[in-house]
């Protein structure tokens, strides 16, 4: 890959994705220092963990003992946080 190559691609949408998530945690945190402080991890970790356990699941049909070698956790870490966060990997089985 060239130099030119290297830099087309920083240049284009993942730049704009990462400021723009910079942007977003920055906003984010400024409303929770006003509401809550202190609060700031545990509510982005809420707002992506859900999101994150569902595509994955649904990238392994359901599988959640895949699923979980893929996020690099236990299997009854998994099972835990679907059950905790309300998701159903049934959902994503096929047949």
């Amino acid at each position: 890959m060239t130099k030119e190559n290297i830099a087309r691609i920083s240049e284009s949408a993942n730049i704009d994705k990462i400021l723009s998530l910079k942007e977003a945690v920055i906003q984010f945190e400024d409303s929770m220092f006003r509401e809550k402080e202190g609060a700031l991890y545990d509510s982005i970790i809420d707002a992506i963990e859900k999101p994150l356990i569902e595509c994955v699941l649904e990238r392994t049909w359901g599988n959640q003992l895949r699923a979980a070698k893929i996020l690099g956790i236990n299997r009854n870490t998994m099972r835990s946080k679907t059950r905790r966060l309300g998701i159903d990997p049934k959902r994503w089985k096929t047949g």
